[in-house]
């Protein structure tokens, strides 16, 4: 293999690490699904990276609209979405981590979701 196309590998594999920044990683996701473009590795790392986002995103929105709403479950729903940021924070980083490692960027319902929803309106 010349040392161009391993170059140009890794450099692909360093991009994928982008789709997985928190919050900021969903740009460059959907610029990649939206442009049609990329490996088939690139484009099942965006679909992850951006149902991800979006569920983190969608649920955010709804904890903090009921914090907002109800005087009553004020603070648990705020604990619930702080839990909710934090666990979306270490999901990508672990993402990360098993990227580093080479292994499968998979997680249980969540990857199904990303091929069929994400994968039928964007790919």
């Amino acid at each position: 293999m010349p040392p161009e196309d391993l170059e140009n590998k890794d450099l692909a594999h360093l991009g994928l690490f982008f789709y997985f920044l928190p919050i900021l990683g969903f740009f460059p996701a959907l610029w990649t699904l939206y442009r049609h473009r990329g490996s088939r590795e690139q484009k099942a790392a965006s679909r992850l990276a951006i149902t991800l986002a979006f569920g983190w995103l969608l649920a955010y929105i709804f904890l903090e609209t009921g914090a907002r709403s109800s005087e009553l479950l004020t603070i648990p729903l705020l604990l619930m979405s702080s839990v909710l940021t934090s666990g979306y924070f270490v999901v990508n980083i672990w993402l990360m981590v098993r990227l580093w490692q080479g292994r499968p960027l998979r997680l249980p319902g969540v990857s199904q979701v990303a091929e069929e929803i994400v994968g039928k309106h964007l790919s």
